[in-house]
């Protein structure tokens, strides 16, 4: 497998050096040839090239089988106007590629208890996927502008665009608890009666899944006194975006976050977190999203389950045993660095998948 990997900025860098770290490891173990190349995205795009995602880099991601990410933004850019900043890169780059739907999973970890600020016994056993339509809405819809006085962006939605992602949330539900939360405001929005009217016809084609309908505003709600009624929400790119950030509190940390985005030539997987630059190359940031996010890489592109589960059980096992970066502890002192926490991660997947290997073969 080709794998462009985008490390972007601040903390981007050094937490997609640990997935790449593990990635490079876990895959040979399971026949997969792993080829990484490295290209700029986001703020050191524009020192280096002056543009958030030149040319160069769309080549080759282009060529690529799958693209890893890590974070944009620079805070030096953060006086210009959005088409001009380092995020652009990212925006312009899902486009590129084509993927429609972002999948975010969102699950409390045991050994996290007591990392959330929620109770136990409200977010224990809490699993689920959050599927968010990435190539419409507000932050594609046009026109927009921005003036002296005022200013306005165009949500937008096709039958077509809401079509095809409920038709992955539906797929998605199938392989797990078989159920599909659509969240939309159509109380309020057109484009949320034409995204319910059309998850309902779409739901006609998946009579072994049950589907409920809820407003983003009561979503946002349950997700932090109910998270355990949901297994896969379905929703629209800006209420996407917020509500699975939100979700972070089930995990204890943004930084265990991984997402895929799916469905177009070319998949895309990075960590839901930001840039962080007011942390970065202090190796403390948490890579355990960037990592978990190769998992998904295995998964769906290179379609090893048992690759990505040794992945997944090897972030266990370091949550287990007590491991912790800073932004999971309150003792700072004892957190474990960015660096040690990919170590321990890859030498207990490549143990995971040498006895697995072992199994087979007797």
């Amino acid at each position: 497998m080709k794998i462009t990997v985008l490390p972007g900025d601040g903390i981007g860098v050094e937490v997609t050096r640990e997935a790449v770290k593990v990635l490079s490891a876990v895959g040979p173990a399971f026949g997969i040839t792993i080829e990484t190349e490295s290209h700029l995205i986001g703020g050191a795009a524009i020192r280096e090239k002056g543009s958030p995602l030149p040319e160069e880099t769309r080549a080759a991601c282009s060529a690529s089988d799958a693209v890893l990410l890590g974070a944009v933004g620079a805070p030096e850019y953060d006086h210009l106007l959005p088409e001009n900043r380092p995020e652009i890169g990212l925006l312009q780059l899902r486009q590129l590629l084509g993927g429609f739907a972002n999948l975010r999973p969102a699950k409390a970890f045991p050994a996290l208890i007591d990392s959330s600020p929620l109770r136990r016994e409200i977010f224990d056993g809490t699993d689920m996927l959050i599927v968010r339509e990435l190539l419409g809405g507000l932050y594609f819809g046009q026109p927009r502008a921005i003036g002296a006085d005022e200013a306005y962006n165009t949500m937008r939605y096709s039958v077509t665009e809401v079509d095809r992602v409920a038709r992955v949330a539906f797929e998605s539900a199938r392989v797990r608890g078989k159920k599909v939360t659509s969240v939309d405001k159509a109380n309020v929005l057109e484009t949320s009666r034409l995204w319910r009217e059309t998850v309902n016809k779409v739901a006609k084609d998946y009579p072994d899944i049950e589907l409920e309908h809820l407003f983003v505003d009561a979503c946002a709600m349950h997700l932090v006194t109910a998270p355990t009624r949901f297994d896969v929400i379905l929703t629209e790119n800006l209420f996407g975006d917020i509500l699975s950030d939100e979700a972070a509190v089930l995990t204890g940390s943004l930084g265990m976050l991984a997402s895929a985005t799916i469905g177009g030539a070319i998949d895309l997987y990075e960590p839901v977190h930001g840039s962080a630059p007011d942390i970065a190359g202090r190796d403390i940031a948490n890579p355990l999203g960037a990592i978990a996010s190769v998992a998904m890489l295995l998964r769906h592109t290179a379609k090893s389950d048992e690759a990505a589960r040794c992945i997944e059980s090897a972030i266990d096992r370091v949550l287990v045993e007590g491991h912790r970066t800073a932004d999971l502890t309150t003792d700072k002192a004892a957190a474990t660095g960015t660096g040690a926490i990919g170590d321990l991660v890859t030498r207990y997947a490549v143990e995971l998948a040498r006895e697995r290997s072992s199994a087979n073969a007797a």
